[in-house]
């Protein structure tokens, strides 16, 4: 059940990575009660995951889905640039979650 919450730690970690441009771009009170509900429930899961898993492992699967994640999302959302390098680099940072998820 911790990885679970490891991962969903990880897509709210998206949405409130998602709404602090969206935040920058339209200063409203929706963009801001989102973004502080992604982080918050993202902190709050991420601290149920660690109660079992090494805090290493965690983090670094916490991470590397809300920095990957939140490159994509810039991508369909923002029109960010969709070279192959980057979507490569995108694919190694899952790959090596994958990975410790793995050996963990």
């Amino acid at each position: 059940m911790n990885w679970v919450f490891l991962i969903m730690a990880g897509l709210f970690e998206m949405l409130g990575v998602l709404m602090i441009n969206k935040w920058n771009k339209d200063r409203n009170v929706l963009s801001i009660l989102l973004l502080v509900t992604g982080f918050g429930l993202s902190f709050w899961l991420l601290s149920l995951a660690m109660k079992t898993l090494p805090m290493g492992t965690a983090y670094a699967v916490w991470t590397g889905i809300g920095a990957s994640g939140g490159a994509v999302l810039g991508m369909i959302f923002y029109g960010e640039s969709r070279n192959a390098l980057r979507i490569l680099f995108i694919a190694m940072v899952l790959g090596s979650a994958v990975g410790l998820k793995l050996v963990s």
